[in-house]
């Protein structure tokens, strides 16, 4: 489906983004010393050569303060007015944690919630802005995908290890025009509840993952709404100039741009150096790409995930003149 669009002129904007990923970085080598595989079998079925770990001292609402207080530094509206948290790992079941990272930002009274679409949160968290905005809920909204998925998997599983690692990523969206840098485009979003056990971890050191099926739906889910997103847009998708696909695996990726017909120099990607970090994943990667200089003012964006649930999910946006995070985007403490 496709999210509600905005009254006739009024859109949400992107104006800030931040990043940030826990300063222990844990190599291929580091897990073939105690995991029954190899670099190369990582590489070649991966394209992760590392990922970051965050420590027990460092919770899912430590990286989502973080991620947000880099954001809200990046200057932007004065004020937020409502706060998302998209991530698979909360601290605690109850009560959610976007509550308490409002408060911890000194924002103590604004509306917040979580939303648990697994790695496609970050864009049911856009989706959700553009309507609070949209009804005139709130003139600003902060989103934060945040997750530690390195707790997932078991200590021994050598095929979903190697995967995931942890971060954060923080966007604030404002009120604003459809015709301007940095507006939010359509935003495509499904779910499959049949597919529920395909991806699914009942507590931490956990966690089932069919990948084969995966694979395959991840391809073909976000392959489509890719396209649905575009079309919406009014985009031919050889006008896209960066695709940011959620960072599940490089064979993914890869699979998604040629269904799409979108050359390799356009897909942005940074899983080899932080593996899958869920709802953070996006705006992780945009950050960086903002960076380091792969992501420029003005370049039509296509934005799309799949994840646990089933989810899914893809929007377009024309990416604006922002002042971006440090290229690492890794945890100064």
């Amino acid at each position: 489906m496709t999210a509600a669009p905005p009254p006739a002129g009024r859109a949400a904007v992107v104006c800030t983004i931040g990043a940030v990923l826990p300063p222990r970085a844990v190599s291929n080598a580091d897990l073939t010393a105690r995991l029954d595989t190899t670099d190369e079998w990582i590489r070649s079925r991966t394209g992760i050569t590392q990922r970051h770990v965050a420590g027990a001292d460092l919770s899912t609402t430590d990286l989502a303060v973080r991620a947000a207080t880099q954001a809200l530094a990046g200057g932007g509206p004065a004020a937020v007015e409502a706060l998302l948290v998209a991530t698979t790992t909360p601290d605690q079941c109850c009560p959610a944690t976007a509550p308490a990272v409002a408060t911890r930002l000194g924002l103590t009274g604004i509306p917040a919630f979580d939303i648990a679409a697994g790695c496609t949160g970050f864009l049911y968290g856009l989706a959700t802005a553009g309507g609070l905005i949209a009804a005139d809920t709130a003139r600003t909204v902060l989103v934060i995908g945040a997750d530690r998925l390195a707790t997932l998997p078991g200590p021994g599983d050598r095929a979903t290890v190697p995967l995931f690692g942890d971060g954060a990523g923080a966007m604030v969206l404002r009120c604003g025009s459809a015709d301007e840098a940095g507006a939010l485009g359509p935003v495509m979003l499904g779910s499959d509840g049949t597919g529920a056990d395909l991806i699914r971890a009942s507590r931490p050191g956990a966690l089932h993952m069919d990948g084969a099926d995966v694979f395959r739906h991840a391809v073909n889910r976000m392959s489509t709404a890719s396209r649905q997103a575009a079309t919406a847009a009014g985009w031919d998708l050889t006008e896209v100039d960066r695709l940011a696909p959620h960072q599940a695996n490089s064979r993914i990726t890869s699979f998604v741009a040629r269904q799409l017909g979108i050359p390799d120099d356009r897909r942005l990607g940074n899983i080899a150096e932080v593996g899958n970090t869920g709802a953070a994943s996006i705006p992780l990667l945009l950050a960086q790409a903002a960076a380091d200089g792969r992501l420029k003012p003005g370049h039509r964006t296509l934005l799309t995930a799949f994840g646990a649930g089933l989810t899914w999910g893809a929007a377009t946006l024309t990416w604006p003149d922002l002042t971006p995070p440090p290229p690492s985007g890794r945890s100064r403490t």
